[in-house]
């Protein structure tokens, strides 16, 4: 499932004849639910989770991680790295640059949970019913659920949504395309029915359906210009969540406002969230801009990426005497995969051993040391730091479903267990070169006047490294000497963001920095990551440009997974023939959601499991420590 995330008729008459229909309702419409005619054979339920039972009981007032009485108000401003010239998220995979912060504006079929894994309530939906092979579901909207223009939330709305981005945005093609209908089956009622039975996670994937206003989309501007959802627009979008756009400044910043009157205030999903009056959204070129803007009490919160920064950024007086928190919190709800991502559908790249060899030219032991402070850990897996990751030998249900696709991938698979090469002093250097130069030289590649060539046509083997970032690009530079040291001819080029989307798009890199999160969870977003099909598919993220059948064969695995134990058995044989092709140079991670703040803000007593900072979402204005701790 995303991180990022499945025929009816007659409303009741082919849900009469399915065995068992799960059922989610939201609290506030239980009642009117139960007192709704159900068909035979319902079931009803009041949550979705993609394995076993919910936390939640029906009728729950709301989650136990809010503080349900958090004060209201306040203003909350923002670090935006980048540009935005675009509102509209419809197109954001193909045109221009999206002010993300658009996604406040609107909302999805559910909403879910920070406290159990794969796991939604009702959000704009009230219920959902599906049968025990998933070949279709059924969502009924609640009737309160309003656009900010007091127009009810229809089923037309959701099926145009649904059109539109599988029509106009490659992601969104790409994840919804098991949806074969879409239609309208009741007063509120939209049913999809699925291109095949037994995909679990498609009713989730279903609920995570970003709904559109179609009135509003397919009416005129102030201006009497009739919108056009296949372009760029800065008009504010109408939407139907807690906040709504209230004034901007093209590229440079976007402030949203509560909705006061926001007709989901006060259900289960919403009570203890959105506790800010207004959002600011300051946009930077620049992170070190961005850094000192903080240090100067222009913007309230910032997420540290950076080790070095973590390290010595921060000893300025506001810190020393309490007016700026550092805190880190425990990343629990996803994993990671950061590398070098090597665009294979170049010819140079095409050969494994090519691939491994880079590897071994990255000394990640010295950059560690030099640039990080010691602060990070190699990784090793595409599902680092979950239970996901594979380690070792392949034993029991993996190695099962591994020996249905051995003729299809590299040996080691079953033979030797995955590690990256181990450089930090010149001993490991040097034989870490002299094993790359010997895959070089297997692959056909051999030294002439100090440059590696091809063998066969005297070509020098050459390699830009592309980034969009000055931190990415001194990652870069430091690998840059040992890649040189090989005899390849190695170039750094740094453009704007925009300029890097517009490459990424048409697949216009040889190698570029990515970095793939993991749910706990994964499921058909691996198609989109690493199948066949999205390779040549602009803006999809399958960067590397994968087509392995084994892989994809293996991402079936996972998606019609049949309980937990075969999911992460599958996984897991996923992670070690991607792992053994060698697709990427595997980069470093930190277990950790580096924060600092302003100490103006109060938050639960109890934080969500797998919400990271949960900021700004569960936090709130405190009044009191605002005045004491201003200088």
């Amino acid at each position: 499932m995303a991180f990022t995330r499945r025929r009816l008729l007659h409303g009741g008459a082919l849900i009469a004849a399915a065995p068992a229909i799960k059922v989610l309702t939201g609290a506030s419409s239980i009642q009117a639910a139960h007192a709704q005619a159900a068909p035979a054979g319902l079931k009803w339920r009041h949550g979705l989770s993609l394995f076993g039972e919910v936390k939640y009981p029906e009728g729950f007032k709301h989650f136990d991680y809010v503080n349900p009485d958090a004060p209201k108000g306040g203003l909350v401003r923002q670090i935006a790295i980048g540009t935005f010239d675009n509102f509209n998220p419809v197109v954001s995979g193909v045109k221009g640059s999206i002010a993300s912060e658009v996604r406040l504006v609107y909302e999805a079929l559910t909403a879910p949970s920070l406290d159990e894994v794969s796991t939604e309530y009702g959000a704009l939906a009230e219920s959902v019913a599906y049968p025990d092979d998933f070949s279709f579901v059924v969502y009924r909207l609640r009737a309160e659920a309003k656009w900010h223009d007091g127009k009810p939330v229809t089923p037309d709305d959701v099926i145009f949504s649904l059109n539109v981005l599988k029509k106009h945005h490659p992601f969104y093609g790409a994840y919804y395309r098991h949806i074969t209908k879409v239609e309208k089956t009741g007063e509120r009622d939209v049913t999809f029915t699925f291109d095949a039975p037994g995909n679990r996670e498609l009713p989730q994937i279903v609920g995570q359906l970003m709904v559109l206003p179609k009135h509003w989309w397919e009416g005129t501007d102030d201006a009497g210009r009739k919108r056009d959802i296949s372009a760029t627009t800065l008009e504010p979008p109408l939407g139907s969540g807690p906040y709504r756009i209230k004034r901007f400044d093209a590229a440079r910043s976007v402030t949203l406002e509560r909705v006061k009157d926001y007709w989901g205030r006060d259900l289960n999903f919403s009570i203890g969230h959105n506790n800010f009056d207004e959002l600011r959204y300051e946009y930077f070129r620049d992170g070190t801009v961005a850094l000192e803007a903080f240090k100067g009490d222009q913007v309230d919160w910032r997420t540290e990426n950076s080790a070095k920064n973590w390290a010595t950024a921060y000893d300025f007086p506001a810190v020393k005497d309490g007016r700026v928190i550092l805190e880190e919190f425990p990343n629990r709800n996803a994993g990671v995969m950061q590398a070098f991502a090597l665009n294979i559908r170049r010819d140079k790249f095409r050969d494994p051993r090519v691939r491994r060899a880079l590897n071994f030219a990255f000394n990640f032991e010295e950059m560690n040391k030099q640039l990080f402070y010691g602060q990070y850990k190699r990784i090793n897996s595409y599902f680092e730091g979950t239970e996901l990751a594979s380690s070792g030998l392949p034993e029991g249900r993996e190695l099962e479903i591994l020996e249905t696709v051995r003729a299809e991938v590299p040996a080691e698979v079953f033979t030797t267990p995955y590690s990256n090469p181990v450089g930090g002093n010149p001993k490991a250097v040097r034989n870490n070169l002299r094993e790359g130069m010997k895959l070089f030289k297997e692959a056909g590649f051999e030294v002439r006047n100090h440059k590696l060539v091809d063998g066969k046509t005297g070509a020098p083997f050459e390699l830009e490294l592309l980034s969009e970032a000055p931190s990415t690009e001194r990652i870069m530079l430091f690998y840059k000497p040992s890649l040189e040291r090989m005899g390849i001819t190695v170039s750094v080029r740094t453009v704007d963001s925009t300029q890097y989307e517009n490459r990424m798009r048409s697949w216009d890199f040889d190698v570029v920095g990515n970095l793939w999160i993991e749910s706990l969870s994964p499921g058909n977003e691996q198609r989109e990551f690493w199948g066949s099909q999205a390779a040549d598919m602009p803006g999809s993220r399958n960067v590397v440009g994968i087509k392995n059948p084994a892989v994809d064969k293996l991402i079936e695995r996972v998606i019609f997974a049949k309980d937990r134990a075969d999911l992460v058995a599958a996984t897991k044989a996923l992670d070690r023939v991607l792992l053994w092709n060698h697709y990427v140079v595997p980069q470093f991670t930190y277990p950790f959601h580096r924060t600092a703040r302003w100490d103006r803000f109060g938050r639960p007593e109890k934080m969500p499991k797998y919400g990271l900072s949960a900021f700004p979402t569960l936090w709130w204005h405190d009044a009191g420590k605002a005045a004491g701790k201003r200088s």
